[in-house]
């Protein structure tokens, strides 16, 4: 941290601010006070809009990331799942982003001179949420962290204070969020400008179920917390995801089409009057936002899979038409081809994995393509490349005339209901309270819209391959219900880390993907039963996650050495 530099802020506040000569002659930034910058509300706003295109509050959802979990497979092994890591020797942590959130939060006040709470309330809400996401993407990275509540100079003493306990750092993120739901909008507004107080309680769900997860499932192992109360990150979990649904503002998006709605929500052209979606990004060429607002078409409409591809693993957490298991289900028709496997299955299947007979490309022209032509091409080039088989089909627009050759324009969903409902139905089961009346109101509405039976809570079929078999049948079935309603949304690594999950999902294990008999080219290598087995060559023993070491990141060598204070990550030493 004491590489921590006066220049910092420079550059955002240039950009924001609009730099010219006079700005630029103004004292260094250590000596600047309040009355240098926030003179206005729309002063403090113009300050808190560079934390809506910060790395720690998302751009986009390209539905390609969860590579670095057991959802998909790329060209190459994940490092972390491989174990092949090593400690970082120089750079820092990254407390940039804390620092120019508390230089807000330092100098906010002299706006109060003039003006009343109600004129700029909305924008200090807005910078208790992002100083809330920053700290969140820390601790889910290095687990005890300094938390640093004001601006810091290059030689204040704070800079060498130790990591204070993960624990300690989730209070105040919660307490942080809590804040920020006071003073943020409760109106619902039409969620893609500013957040709102739901969208706060949303975030503070996901932080306490991930505290609450990670404390119950860590207890005895170097990533323990040191005072665990899992319980009461699982009320705090509840209450907040409860507040939201009491609100009556948001509800499943469907038209009662379950063979569709599940992948048309992905490619809608709006979300402005969504009642799912409750944070989008929009991306139109029109309003000349630049290239770095936009992404790669290549990554994102997913019109080939470019080496990303879905896990079988993945592929076999769909239920069948039953609501049971392919394990165990008389309507599953085997793996021979997609298209018996997609038969008499959750509609979800079909609608996250591209089957043959799905439209793959409209072009302007009116010529219409289907994907069995892009499965005949597979592995026929890199665009092509298909390590499992398995293209993706969530998020991707056939319509290509809404496209340009340079940026994607598909608007993208950041927040969505979908999550609410099952970091809900989670939080209730962790605290073994969840009621058939709790399932009713979350994990109903989702199985609803894709035309799936109701999870009976009396009647849940025994699963001879849970991923969990000695925790409850209850939670196996809501993991799998968010393993499959959340998919590629980039949620699954962190389920894996909270769960303690790596031994049971990724050590020894190597993705496998559909009966290689199905592609015509394949370069990719193949077990014993036939199915795609691309790591087999390059991972013979399988994913070499360490569970004592990879949960976490290191903490650079050059930071301890610059703060003898901090130590070293578990594994890491």
């Amino acid at each position: 941290m004491k590489t921590i530099y006066k220049l910092l802020l420079l550059l955002p506040l240039c950009t924001l601010l609009a730099c010219n000569d006079d700005f630029l002659q103004r004292p260094p930034l250590d000596e600047v006070t309040s009355l240098h910058y926030f003179k206005t509300p729309n002063d403090l706003k113009a300050y808190v809009n560079q934390f809506y295109t910060n790395a720690n509050f998302p751009k986009f959802n390209d539905h390609g990331n969860d590579f670095n979990s057991d959802n998909q497979v790329a060209l190459d092994p994940d490092t972390r799942l491989q174990g092949t890591r090593t400690i970082v020797t120089s750079g820092t942590i990254a407390f940039g982003a804390v620092r120019s959130i508390n230089y807000f939060f330092d100098h906010y006040k002299a706006v109060q001179q003039n003006y009343a709470l109600d004129d700029y309330k909305q924008y200090l809400g807005e910078a208790h949420f992002f100083k809330a996401l920053i700290y969140f993407d820390l601790v889910k990275t290095y687990g005890d962290i300094q938390w640093l509540s004001t601006e810091l100079g290059t030689s204040s003493p704070e800079l060498y204070n130790p990591r204070d306990p993960r624990e300690v750092v989730a209070d105040k993120i919660l307490a942080s969020l809590d804040t920020a739901a006071m003073y943020l909008t409760a109106d619902k507004t039409r969620g893609s400008g500013r957040i709102n107080k739901w969208m706060a309680l949303l975030v503070q769900s996901r932080v306490a179920l991930f505290e609450g997860t990670w404390q119950k499932y860590h207890a005895g192992t170097p990533f323990a917390a040191a005072n665990p109360q899992p319980e009461k990150y699982f009320n705090i979990a509840a209450k907040a995801a409860s507040d939201i649904m009491a609100s009556g503002l948001y509800n499943i998006y469907t038209t009662g089409k379950p063979e569709s709605d599940y992948k048309d929500l992905f490619k809608l052209r709006t979300y402005a009057n969504n009642p799912e979606v409750m944070f989008w990004r929009e991306y139109n060429n029109d309003l000349s936002r630049g290239e770095s607002s936009f992404t790669n078409t290549r990554n994102y409409y997913m019109i080939a899979p470019y080496g990303k591809t879905i896990t079988k693993s993945l592929a076999d957490s769909y239920l069948c038409a039953d609501g049971k298991p392919v394990s165990v289900s008389p309507l599953f028709k085997g793996y021979q081809d997609l298209e018996a496997e997609k038969s008499n299955r959750d509609p979800r299947f079909s609608q996250t994995i591209a089957t043959p007979a799905e439209l793959w490309t409209l072009q302007p022209t009116g010529q219409t393509q289907l994907y069995r032509d892009l499965y005949a091409m597979l592995n026929t080039s890199a665009r092509d490349n298909a390590p499992s088989g398995y293209v993706i089909l969530k998020g991707y627009n056939p319509d290509l005339k809404y496209h340009v050759s340079q940026y994607e324009e598909t608007p993208s969903i950041l927040f969505r209901y979908a999550e609410v409902l099952l970091n809900y139905a989670e939080a209730k089961a962790e605290l073994g309270q969840l009621t058939q009346a709790d399932i009713d109101m979350s994990v109903k509405k989702l199985r609803d819209r894709a035309g799936m039976p109701n999870l009976v809570l009396s009647g849940i079929t025994k699963d001879p391959n849970w991923d969990f078999p000695a925790l409850p049948d209850y939670i196996n079935e809501i993991r799998r219900e968010r393993r499959v309603e959340l998919s590629l949304e980039g949620f699954r690594w962190d389920d894996i880390a909270r769960w303690a999950a790596a031994d049971e999902l990724i050590v020894g294990k190597r993705p496998r993907g559909f009966k290689a008999a199905q592609v015509k080219i394949n370069p990719f290598p193949v077990d014993a039963n036939g199915f795609l087995d691309p790591y087999k060559n390059a991972m013979p023993d399988g994913y070499g996650f360490k569970p004592g070491r990879d949960y976490l990141n290191s903490i650079p060598v050059s930071e301890l050495v610059l703060n003898p204070s901090l130590k070293q990550n578990p594994g890491w030493e």
